[in-house]
């Protein structure tokens, strides 16, 4: 794997938060993205795209109610939320919080799918997996969400790559036909559970469901670059992109201080090549939600977050 990191010369840039100087790099946007992604308009140079932003709800700390998370989230200048399900929030007082702030859903995550995997050895701990994805897929559009991110599966010791591959898929369509009747999308996410480590892997996965109406990819950036460049696979997975996390990673930091500590790094500081990775978003039309997936706080912490967020949808 090439180590090499970016440019110094462009870092700094966006450290100091040039955007002007990186214009030029915009592309010209396209149009016709598929169901769910609006037509990409024009972008003048240095103007911000149209995408919504969003964290995380174990992100937002403070407040003592729904409520009081979604205001403090409004003030910070975010649009939206992506929520865990199944959970113990009832599903009514997240919509009475989203009509008094207007706060949107953008999604919500399957909470179980770590624990009760879809490729799990016993078959009755994958089929409580299944029914926590279908009862994520009925809070996502009960709440206004468009798609639930999964974790299909894990390989390890015990689960061989080929038998990931296979009941993953067998568990995941018996969830094909809720989705669509929900309207809601599961989107299979990149993380690091050493299963469909390639993009064009991961495309091939996508399309052997022949159901692009049900299901998609939830692309995380940072998560890629341990082992990848996050343009090639963005471009490679196209329009299967649902949604995306927004993330950064180190790998100057993984290498003195351990594979983790990669991740400790604020946004536009690690080796995220933002330009080049806006210009793939735009390249393959996605221009929906941007989610942030770092560590949460206070409501400073959060505007401070999407300032920076505001800077890489500008790029």
């Amino acid at each position: 794997m090439n180590m090499t990191r970016p440019d110094p010369n462009r870092r700094d840039v966006l450290k100091a938060g040039g955007a002007m100087a990186i214009a030029a790099l915009s592309p010209v946007a396209l149009a016709g993205a598929e169901a769910g992604n609006e037509p990409v308009p024009a972008r003048s140079s240095g103007s911000r795209r149209p995408m919504k932003k969003a964290v995380m709800w174990g992100m937002i700390q403070g407040g003592s109610s729904v409520l009081e998370k979604f205001q403090i989230l409004k003030e910070a200048g975010f649009d939206g939320v992506e929520m865990d399900s199944p959970s113990n929030i009832p599903n009514d007082e997240v919509k009475k919080a989203c009509e008094k702030t207007g706060i949107l859903i953008e999604g919500v995550v399957d909470s179980v799918h770590w624990r009760q995997t879809l490729t799990h050895n016993d078959p009755k701990t994958r089929a409580a997996g299944v029914e926590g994805l279908k009862a994520a897929l009925r809070d996502c559009k009960e709440l206004g969400g468009t798609s639930v991110l999964l974790v299909p599966g894990v390989v390890d010791k015990s689960v061989s790559y080929d038998d990931a591959y296979k009941r993953s898929q067998e568990e995941i369509r018996k969830c094909l036909p809720l989705a669509r009747e929900m309207g809601v999308k599961i989107a299979v996410e990149n993380v690091w559970n050493q299963f469909l480590l390639s993009p064009l892997e991961a495309a091939r996965y996508i399309d052997e469901f022949d159901d692009a109406a049900a299901i998609g990819w939830h692309f995380d950036v940072g998560n890629v670059i341990n082992y990848g460049w996050p343009e090639q696979w963005i471009r490679i997975l196209g329009k299967r992109i649902v949604k995306i996390h927004v993330k950064e990673y180190s790998r100057a930091k993984r290498d003195h201080e351990g594979l983790w500590k990669g991740f400790q790094v604020e946004l536009l500081e690690g080796d995220d090549d933002w330009p080049a990775v806006m210009k793939a978003f735009d390249d393959v039309g996605y221009n929906t939600w941007a989610c942030i997936e770092e560590p949460g706080g206070d409501k400073d912490r959060l505007k401070a977050l999407s300032e920076r967020l505001d800077r890489i949808i500008s790029l």
